[in-house]
């Protein structure tokens, strides 16, 4: 209905604007019956002043009707037609709940194979090594007093084990929880990070104040993520990240100068990404045109 009544008004003003600019010149050549019937302004027109002087008048005002009066007309309509449009409250709540239950099932599926997976590195690996530390031990034990160079040959494989068992016990923790999170902060992990990075990488770290250990987790997956992307895939030589606080949303910014063409499809990397920043609630945005740049955009709730 409002498209109707407004688009009525746009047409009849710039209808008659156009309408007067056409036939003020044209006057004389008008059917006598049209002349006296008022053509400007409902004024008979008898002459070049009548036409010239209320044909002009009557352009000005058509024409600043048109000017002033239809774009507000056209923007009172979108703010109606959005205002229509957009879903109600409770429908963004619902969707909200909708992806917040998709992105909870895919996070726990992925918690259930990060569990098992880590299981199994400790069952394969490091138990493994216990397993043959502890025999080794015990046989140095049995052979204390009889030979001593075995006992020494044990013990030092022991001793070495021990040592690939520690390491193995390092990058399965590093996998739950990087240990430069809890030691420096995400700030200090992320300079870390930027520092080991294949390409060059500036860092841009606002005042973040404190931030939950999860949202802290799943923002250096993101930027850990997204570095090594760009090194693997975009042929880019420099990356840039900002990371700033804005209230209680956390906002993460990942830059790289290569050739774009990012396709989430083609691999686990921004897919992974977008499961851990959904998880918590959180937003992710990717622009990246064929010819480049990429640009990563996170924001995550971090509390007040």
């Amino acid at each position: 209905m409002t498209s109707l009544v407004f688009g009525l008004v746009a047409v009849l003003c710039a209808g008659n604007a156009v309408a007067t600019a056409i036939t003020v010149p044209l006057w004389w050549a008008l059917p006598a019956d049209t002349r006296a019937g008022g053509f400007a302004a409902g004024v008979p027109l008898s002459g070049w002043g009548t036409a010239l002087t209320l044909g002009t008048a009557q352009f000005v005002i058509f024409a600043a009707l048109t000017y002033w009066l239809v774009p507000m007309l056209a923007g009172l309509h979108a703010r109606i037609c959005v205002a229509l449009l957009s879903p109600s409250a409770t429908e963004r709540l619902a969707q909200r709940v909708e992806t917040l239950t998709e992105t909870r099932a895919d996070a726990m599926n992925a918690h259930g194979a990060e569990l098992r997976r880590i299981e199994r590195d400790l069952h394969d690996g490091t138990q493994a090594r216990l397993v043959a530390i502890a025999m080794r031990l015990g046989l140095a034990r049995e052979s204390l007093s009889e030979d001593p160079q075995t006992v020494a040959r044990l013990l030092e494989e022991a001793h070495e084990s021990t040592e690939e068992a520690m390491a193995e016990l390092r990058v399965v923790i590093r996998t739950i929880y990087p240990p430069v999170l809890a030691d420096r902060g995400l700030a200090g992990a992320l300079a870390a990070l930027g520092t080991r990075s294949a390409i060059d990488t500036t860092l841009d770290i606002g005042d973040l104040g404190t931030i939950p250990a999860a949202v802290e987790a799943v923002a250096y997956f993101t930027i850990a993520e997204a570095l090594t992307n760009a090194a693997k895939h975009s042929q880019a030589t420099r990356t840039a990240v900002r990371v700033a606080r804005d209230g209680d949303r956390l906002s993460i910014e990942v830059t790289d100068d290569g050739v774009g063409g990012a396709d989430e499809t083609l691999g686990t990397g921004i897919a992974g990404i977008r499961h851990r920043v959904l998880a918590l609630d959180g937003t992710v945005h990717i622009h990246s045109p064929s010819g480049g740049p990429t640009t990563i955009t996170v924001r995550l709730a971090c509390g007040s």
